[in-house]
């Protein structure tokens, strides 16, 4: 596991007390929501001028994996980078971790956001196990005479026999294939801990085969680390993992829908994000999608 194993709570019996009425109490008790993870409240963002995020609100909760998605210029890249604590809104507030942009050191809140890129700048040929190193210091490269701690170095090589690359710690960047580079970029974000983690696009530059890999590798987080939360980007229905348990669709930097994906991902909603008849189908925890064709007749919508 990568979180921290919790104890038992011991169970006390209250002492009695014959003299005070008891109140009429439920024998079974509701179950605590989950702690809040990301808010955002009526968020806009103006750039040059112009508005882009139009009063988005929602809201994930420990162990959620949201989905985002839209088409490009829908301002996916502008909401993630609230997310990771990398911007500002112009107004509207939100709060990353319990807490709020704007009142915090943003590089000490990204130390608990695990952050996946595929177009990770890397040049130095760095093997995988220091790739997954750098996730600890937040760096591209490791710092001259750093020296990770022990406990650092038994979590990367645990890491590495979760996502299969045990045999290929010691491999260099240059020479790993695109399935290799985004399992070792989960490592890298996993590795600090995180309590959120965000994956920008991770299937860009896979083929079928590496990309069914991959979300085999994200589907084990669920297992692995029940209480991480995850938001992924992405265009394509085919490429979200059957962990994903909401979904936010954005058009034009407005929200179209947000909610449990099974409610959310649909021919209707799917449709009006992308401003086109696009069939939606879901079957063994995975969606396909298919522009509807003037010709063909629609399918029952989801």
């Amino acid at each position: 596991m990568w979180h921290g194993a919790v104890g038992h709570a011991r169970i006390c019996r209250p002492l009695a007390r014959p003299k005070q009425k008891r109140p009429n109490v439920p024998m079974t008790a509701e179950k605590p929501p989950a702690s809040l993870v990301v808010e955002l409240r009526d968020v806009t963002l103006r750039r040059d001028g112009k508005e882009i995020l139009h009063g988005v609100g929602f809201t994930v909760r420990e162990g959620e994996h949201w989905a985002m998605l839209g088409p490009n210029g829908a301002g996916k890249s502008a909401l993630l980078g609230f997310c990771g604590a990398f911007t500002h809104p112009s107004s509207g507030t939100v709060h990353v971790l319990g807490r709020q942009l704007g009142r915090v050191d943003l590089q000490q809140l990204r130390r608990a956001i695990g952050h996946v890129n595929p177009r990770h700048p890397l040049r130095s040929p760095l093997t995988i196990r220091q790739v997954i190193l750098t996730g600890l210091v937040g760096s591209i490269d490791l710092p001259p005479r750093w020296q990770p701690a022990r406990a650092d170095l038994d979590r990367a090589d645990l890491l590495l026999g979760t996502l299969g690359l045990t045999g290929k710690a010691d491999e260099c960047w240059p020479t790993l294939s695109q399935g290799e580079r985004g399992r070792t970029l989960i490592a890298r974000a996993l590795v600090s801990q995180p309590r959120l983690l965000l994956l920008d696009e991770p299937s860009t530059g896979l083929d079928v085969a590496a990309r069914e890999q991959l979300l085999e590798t994200i589907d084990l987080l669920g297992e692995t680390n029940p209480r991480l939360a995850s938001i992924m980007v992405t265009h394509h229905l085919e490429e979200l993992p059957t962990t994903t348990s909401h979904a936010l669709l954005l058009r034009a930097g407005s929200v179209v829908a947000a909610g449990p994906a099974d409610t959310t991902v649909t021919t209707g909603n799917v449709s009006a994000a992308f401003d086109h008849p696009i069939d939606v189908q879901y079957q063994d925890g995975r969606w396909a999608a298919r522009a509807r064709s003037a010709r063909r007749p629609a399918v029952a919508a989801l």
